[in-house]
């Protein structure tokens, strides 16, 4: 009977060093502990001589706690005592996805348009809660930190975690996803009277638009309707640029200078979304550098298998005496079970994507809650 080929590691230490002035993001399902391995990687990279700026998309604390700062916020906030020695830097920072949008919007518009945009209330509700903005931002923030390292030298890597579930990968459908809101028929429709002007409208479009129009505006409200109308019309000059600078940055998250690392959990449903997360990269065409696969079990006696050890406690029951060690040696035989499970789970993951490079890091006692922790999974993640 063949060997199965053992699994190629992912060298997370390799990873940091060759990856030069570059981009890593981690996605994944919720609960994996993609955030904690975002950080961990900021910090040993950082301990490595990197200048790191570590972005969080998901508005957890998490982040902010483990690296010892009391807020995260829409500015790089430096974390004291991490790679100093070595000549590194680690800051962090939590999108704000409407502080982005409102800087977007000051930066590439007059003064006067500006505040007319900031002002309207239809913006305001879109650059809040609109289907699509937090990762259309997502990427304007990583397009600014990383034009801001090519600039100013300011970090040489930017390790971005990003929101949970497969919503994760939707910052790679942003650009199509606000042209086509922008570009459809419902937009254009709300949009007529602006862009065409008074009277013209009138002999520009048909009868039967201006009747739509006029059924919008009772359903939605003339006010309504007129926000938009003036909210798309400001816009109508920026929108290009949003769409190039999106362009631009999917062009980016594909150069070799990129890496994206999945997060998984040791268990079936987590893995089937990290297989999901690697087949969409791949198809993409963007650079994955493998997988980690977080609180996987590890066996304090690996010589001892959980039969024998279930067997050896029910003679100790049988014969009697201290109810200690029967109920340690139970304990055994079940982390004993869901090492076996997390392994065969691993097992059959690298199985269906051979040549994924796959990282594990064991499951912790307590939750990872200060730099001491993340050093200890940055340590895990970059073992042999």
């Amino acid at each position: 009977m063949a060997r199965r080929p053992a699994p190629v590691r992912l060298d997370v230490d390799a990873l940091l060093a060759d990856l030069g002035t570059g981009i890593i993001v981690c996605c994944g399902s919720g609960g994996v502990g993609k955030t904690t391995t975002a950080a961990a990687l900021g910090v040993r990279a950082a301990e490595s001589g990197r200048r790191v700026v570590v972005l969080t998309i998901d508005p957890a604390r998490r982040l902010a706690q483990s690296l010892g700062l009391t807020e995260l916020d829409n500015v790089p906030r430096p974390v004291k005592g991490v790679g100093e020695e070595a000549g590194g830097s680690l800051d962090a920072m939590m999108l704000d996805m409407k502080r982005t949008f409102d800087d977007v919007v000051e930066a590439h518009s007059t003064p006067d348009k500006a505040a007319q945009i900031l002002a309207n209330p239809f913006y305001q509700a879109v650059s809040s809660s609109f289907a699509g903005t937090q990762e259309y931002m997502a990427m304007e923030k990583l397009s600014q930190l990383r034009a801001q390292a090519d600039r100013e030298g300011t970090w040489d890597l930017v390790i971005v975690d990003t929101p949970p579930s497969r919503s994760a990968l939707d910052f790679l459908d942003a650009p199509k996803r606000l042209g086509s809101f922008l570009d459809g028929r419902f937009i254009r429709l709300l949009t007529a009277p602006a862009r065409a002007g008074g009277r013209a409208y009138l002999k520009v479009f048909s009868v039967s638009a201006t009747i739509a129009a006029a059924t919008i505006s009772k359903v939605l409200g003339g006010a309504f309707l007129s926000d938009v109308q003036t909210f798309v019309a400001a816009l109508d000059t920026m929108f290009g640029g949003f769409r190039e600078r999106a362009d631009l940055t999917y062009a980016l998250l594909k150069e070799p200078t990129t890496a994206f690392v999945v997060v998984a959990a040791p268990e079936r449903d987590a893995l089937r979304e990290a297989a999901y997360f690697v087949e969409r990269l791949e198809s993409e065409g963007m650079p994955l550098a493998g997988v980690v696969v977080n609180r996987m079990q590890a066996l304090a006696a690996p010589s001892l298998s959980g039969g024998r050890a279930t067997a050896a406690a029910e003679q100790l029951e049988e014969a009697g005496g201290s109810e200690l060690t029967p109920a340690l040696l139970r304990l055994h035989a079940d982390l004993s079970s869901i090492a076996e499970r997390h392994e065969g789970h691993v097992r059959r993951f690298v199985a269906g994507h051979p040549g994924v490079p796959v990282s594990t890091v064991p499951a912790s006692a307590t939750d990872v809650h200060d730099l001491d922790g993340l050093r200890t999974v940055g340590a895990a993640l970059a073992a042999t």
